[in-house]
């Protein structure tokens, strides 16, 4: 895929031979601040800038920023270090001069060619070709030296930048998209409160509304990845309804006893880093006995029918009084468990079974305009993928 007015063969090279490959400069979080010269650290780059172009630095340092390195315009910067080998290969366009850049950050300095232009070719054609060069097990890293050698392609740099500017349209839809999406969120989440605040409830405690169940047990890491499905740790963690798409597998033998999950049932989180953490609940609305839970999380069969509206359930768990009704639950110092006991007798007030339907099928509206939204986000997604794969050799 190319523009029509561009014609010849990209040229190919490495990188050491377009640029200079340098560091940055310590800058720790620690060394943050409200106030002083913007930063970025090598952090951020896995979770405040999502595109490409960074075109804001969201952070500052008050450090004397003499002695630290500072950005050009078009240079393209990647982590020093990371996790896994894929997720190292990120690579950001800093579009000002003066950023501080902090000291686990590769700076690719480019000598004639467009930063953006290179950083989604790092992040596309390339990003497997970086993986391949970073080194380490628990924490792997990347070192300039090896960068130098990455093989890369160029065209005239008016090419270059119009690929720019096509991809930076869609990262900002994809941004505009996001917005849309986090806002919807919010509105969901302060209705919800509002709409359980307004009709009130009885007292009532789980042990009165079902009975609970453990996760998987018995099973080795040879018996995953295959057989039946189950329901995710993050599935749970992530959704409020179970995707029932977002699912690993296991062996299950002929006579063996494993629990399995009913309609309607409320899933919850055993454990987690952090107390807030604990307790993340999720309500599965699908078949009955088709699919298993993980190991580090229980269920809940509801056996009151007659006062639990099961699509109300999705709404019930993720309010906020309901998220305070948990936090005290949640034991541990280093890690933290929930006392499933102590939760299963702990009074709380739910809504009557139709005051739970009227809930439901108001936030169901804006629940369904939520997922047509991510759906929207998720094809800009897989069309800028399509066009990283396609317009870079």
């Amino acid at each position: 895929m190319r523009f029509p007015e561009f014609c010849g063969e990209w040229k190919e090279t490495t990188l050491g031979k377009i640029s200079e490959i340098t560091k940055g400069s310590g800058i720790s979080k620690d060394q943050l601040s409200e106030q002083g010269s913007p930063c970025i650290l090598y952090g951020e780059l896995y979770t405040k800038y999502k595109s490409e172009i960074i075109d804001e630095a969201y952070s500052r340092t008050e450090l004397d920023s003499s002695s630290l390195v500072k950005s050009k315009a078009n240079d393209v910067i990647i982590p020093c270090s990371g996790e896994t080998a894929i997720d190292i290969s990120t690579a950001r366009c800093v579009s000002f001069n003066n950023i501080l850049l902090g000291g686990d950050l590769n700076i690719i300095r480019l000598k004639h060619d467009d930063g953006g232009f290179f950083a989604y070719q790092l992040n596309g054609a390339r990003k497997k070709d970086i993986a391949r060069v970073a080194q380490g097990v628990s924490v792997v890293h990347l070192y300039g030296e090896n960068l130098k050698h990455i093989r890369v392609y160029h065209p005239a740099i008016e090419e270059q930048k119009k690929i720019t500017r096509l991809l930076s349209l869609i990262d900002e839809r994809i941004t505009t998209q996001n917005k849309i999406i986090e806002k919807l969120q919010s509105l969901i989440s302060g209705l919800n409160d509002f709409l359980h605040l307004q009709v009130g409830g009885l007292s009532t405690s789980f042990e009165e509304l079902g009975t609970s169940y453990s996760g998987l047990s018995g099973k080795s890491g040879d018996d995953f990845g295959k057989g039946k499905p189950y329901i995710t740790y993050l599935n749970i963690y992530s959704n409020s309804i179970v995707n029932k798409e977002q699912v690993d597998y296991v062996v299950i033998g002929d006579n063996e006893k494993q629990n399995t999950l009913l309609y309607g049932d409320l899933l919850f989180t055993l454990s987690s880093e952090t107390p807030d953490e604990v307790g993340i609940g999720a309500v599965y609305l699908g078949e009955s006995d088709k699919y298993y839970l993980n190991s580090f999380c229980f269920g809940l069969h509801m056996t009151a029918t007659n006062k639990v509206y099961s699509p109300y359930l999705a709404y019930l768990v993720s309010n906020s009084v309901f998220r305070k009704f948990i936090y005290p639950l949640a034991q541990g110092s280093t890690r933290f468990n929930l006392q499933k006991n102590d939760f299963m007798k702990k009074k709380f007030s739910l809504p009557t079974f139709e005051s739970q339907k009227e809930i439901a099928r108001t936030l169901n509206a804006l629940s369904s305009k939520l997922e047509t939204e991510r759906k929207l986000l998720l094809n800009y997604q897989e069309q800028k993928q399509y066009l990283l794969g396609s317009m870079f050799i």
